[in-house]
C-alpha cells in the first residue's frame, strides 16, 4: 500500500479522513505518543478522543497544555482537510488555544471537536473544543490553515 502522504494524491482530504477512520490507513504516531484517536469524521466536522497519561504530565502533574494544544492544532487541521479536493494539502499557519481548567490523568476521556469555519482556495478557518468526560469544556481554539497543492 502506499504510503499515507502518497494517497492524498488520489483521494479527497474527507475521503483520506474516512478511509483512516476505517482501519485502511494508519494514524500518525503522534496518536500512540500522546494516548488519542481519531473517533469521528464527517464533512467539516473531527473529533478525537484520548486519556492523557503521566507522559503527558507538567513538573506541577498536571496534564501539560501542549497535550490540549496538539488535540485543538489536529481536530481543527483535520477538519480543514475534510473539505480539500484531491491533490490538496494543508499546513496550520496560526494556532489559537484558551485553556479553561487544569486537566489530570484522573480527569477521564477527553473529546477534541474540531469545526470548520470556512474553507476557500487558499486558507481554512477552524475552531475547536475539548470536553472532559463530565462534558465540560476545558480548552477552546481557532486555527487558520494554508492550503497548497501537493
Amino acid at each position: 500500500m502506499a504510503a499515507p502522504h502518497e494517497l492524498l494524491k488520489s483521494l479527497s482530504g474527507l475521503e483520506f479522513m474516512q478511509r483512516m477512520l476505517a482501519g485502511e490507513i494508519a494514524p500518525p504516531a503522534i496518536g500512540d505518543t500522546l494516548a488519542f484517536r481519531l473517533a469521528s469524521v464527517e464533512r467539516g466536522q473531527v473529533v478525537f478522543a484520548g486519556q492523557p497519561g503521566e507522559n503527558a504530565c507538567n513538573p506541577m502533574g498536571q496534564i501539560h497544555g501542549g497535550y490540549a494544544a496538539t488535540l485543538l492544532d489536529s481536530c481543527m487541521g483535520c477538519a480543514v482537510m475534510t473539505m480539500t479536493d484531491v491533490g490538496v494539502g494543508y499546513t496550520t499557519l496560526e494556532l489559537k488555544v484558551s485553556y479553561v481548567r487544569a486537566l489530570s490523568v484522573d480527569g477521564g476521556e477527553l473529546r477534541a471537536i474540531g469545526r470548520t469555519l470556512h474553507v476557500g482556495r487558499q486558507v481554512g478557518f477552524a475552531e475547536g473544543e475539548i470536553r472532559d468526560a463530565s462534558g465540560r469544556l476545558v480548552a477552546h481554539g481557532t486555527t487558520t490553515c494554508l492550503l497548497f497543492a501537493r
